[in-house]
C-alpha cells in the first residue's frame, strides 16, 4: 500500500491489498488536523486542507447554489468520504450536494452514486487526479455536474452530460466570469472573487 503525501510513502507489504482493505485502513488513519485522505488508483493519498482562501471560495459556491438544489437535497464542504466500488475509488470531495438520504447514515462511507454535484478546488498535488482520475469516475457514477475550480491557472471547467468514460461536454472560463450550472440546477454562477489574494507583505 502507498501513502501520497507531498512524496510517496510505502508501507511494506507481501501483496497489495483490497479496495476493502484500504477503507478499513483508511478508518484506521490518524490524520492531522487539515488532512484529508481519499484512494485513488490503489493508493491512499494524504493531501493537506487547502490555503485559507480556498474556504471563502467554496462558501462563495455553495451560497449560490444552495437557493437552486433539487428538492431534499443539500450542499456543503468538508471531509466526508464518497465510495465508487466499481472503480475502486473513495473521494473526500471539497464541495458535495446530495439528496439528504445519502448522508443518513451511520457509515462514514456514503453513496458515490447519490451525489448531484460535485467541485474540486485543486492544489498542484492533487490537480492532475482532479482533471483526469476523477472526471471519469463521477461521469460513471452518473454525478450530473463536475466543476474543476483550477486554482493554480485560475479558470472554472464545468463537466456536463455524463457517460461511461467520461463527460460529453466541458466549458472553461477565467475566474471573473459567470458559468450556467443546467439541471438539476438551472442557475448561474459567478466566479468573481475565485483569485488568489495579493500576496501580503
Amino acid at each position: 500500500m502507498t501513502l501520497m503525501t507531498e512524496r510517496p510513502i510505502t508501507i511494506s507489504g507481501t501483496e497489495p491489498p483490497s479496495f476493502e482493505g484500504l477503507l478499513d485502513a483508511l478508518d484506521q488513519l490518524d490524520l492531522p488536523d487539515g488532512y484529508k485522505a481519499e484512494i485513488i488508483k490503489g493508493n491512499i493519498v494524504v493531501s493537506p486542507w487547502s490555503k485559507a482562501y480556498y474556504a471563502d471560495v467554496m462558501d462563495l459556491v455553495c451560497d449560490q447554489l444552495r437557493p437552486y438544489l433539487p428538492e431534499g437535497h443539500r450542499i456543503s464542504w468538508g471531509p466526508l468520504l464518497y465510495v465508487f466500488p466499481g472503480a475502486e475509488r473513495a473521494y473526500g470531495p471539497d464541495i458535495h450536494a446530495a439528496h439528504r438520504r445519502t448522508r443518513r447514515s451511520t457509515s462514514n462511507r456514503l453513496d458515490g452514486e447519490g451525489l448531484s454535484f460535485v467541485a474540486e478546488l485543486t492544489s498542484p498535488s492533487t490537480r492532475t487526479d482532479d482533471l483526469t482520475d476523477k472526471v471519469e469516475v463521477y461521469a460513471k457514477a452518473g454525478v450530473p455536474v463536475y466543476l474543476v475550480l483550477d486554482m493554480q491557472e485560475e479558470e472554472a471547467s464545468l463537466f456536463l452530460e455524463p457517460y461511461e468514460h467520461g463527460y460529453k461536454s466541458r466549458l472553461t472560463k477565467p475566474f471573473g466570469e459567470k458559468l450556467y450550472i443546467p439541471d438539476p440546477f438551472g442557475c448561474e454562477l459567478d466566479t468573481a472573487g475565485f483569485q488568489a489574494p495579493p500576496d501580503e507583505d
